[in-house]
């Protein structure tokens, strides 16, 4: 569903991907692990179209994205969550959620995101910015899901929130993928988070894809060691 070959990305003259390939399954969740300044978001910009890509090629269902804008890649199936989350705080959690519909011909967002996010159901009236930091990553999520996408980017999910809500995350997107036959893609740096919802496991260091695994076989002592610093 998701396609990367020998993607090379880079800050002016320095090189930040060194040629990644990667490809998700349909229905597949796959987690990119790894430490910080590794290259896991700058990857994620790069397959969103944020960054430019200096080099090799990215397909989503058959279709070549490379060169297409971001926008265009939405149409093409891609949807983003981004570090940080990035909601628009002063618009209700509605309006935020009525955002992702600019690639459908839907005017309100589908029945089934509030159902897979009851509490923003509760809260549709509330500021984006009033809402807890767990609240505004299923917002962010919510949002990302109104596109209609069959890839779904997640750029370190859990930064910030409280373990709890890390748990009904993991439960929220399995639920997401088994519903939806949806192909997940996330980036992280928690491996027990990773663990809990990922079919096959990447490590990321400097820049290049240097471990995978499926989950079933993991040696997650070799994982962690990646992880530390």
């Amino acid at each position: 569903m998701l396609n990367v070959a020998d993607l090379h990305v880079a800050y002016g003259q320095s090189e930040a991907l060194h040629g990644i390939n990667l490809s998700v399954g349909p229905s597949e969740i796959v987690a990119i692990l790894g430490r910080n300044g590794m290259g896991k978001t700058t990857l994620m910009k790069a397959l969103m179209g944020v960054m430019p890509t200096k080099s090799g090629a990215v397909s989503v269902d058959g279709h070549d994205v490379t060169r297409l804008k971001s926008f265009q890649r939405v149409a093409n199936g891609l949807a983003y969550v981004p570090q940080g989350r990035m909601i628009f705080s002063a618009m209700t959690v509605e309006e935020n959620i009525e955002t992702g519909l600019t690639s459908t011909k839907l005017t309100k967002p589908p029945a089934e995101i509030y159902e897979l996010f009851p509490v923003l159901l509760d809260m549709r009236k509330r500021r984006g910015g009033n809402l807890s930091g767990g609240q505004q990553q299923q917002l962010a999520i919510a949002r990302a899901l109104a596109s209609g996408p069959k890839v779904l980017l997640l750029d370190e999910p859990t930064e910030g929130i409280q373990p709890s809500i890390i748990r009904e995350m993991a439960r929220t997107l399995r639920a997401i993928r088994d519903r939806k036959g949806l192909s997940i893609l996330v980036s992280e740096q928690v491996l027990s988070f990773a663990l809990d919802i990922a079919d096959r496991v990447l490590v990321i260091e400097n820049g290049e894809i240097v471990h995978e695994e499926k989950r079933e076989s993991i040696d997650e002592a070799k994982v962690a060691g990646f992880l530390s610093v």
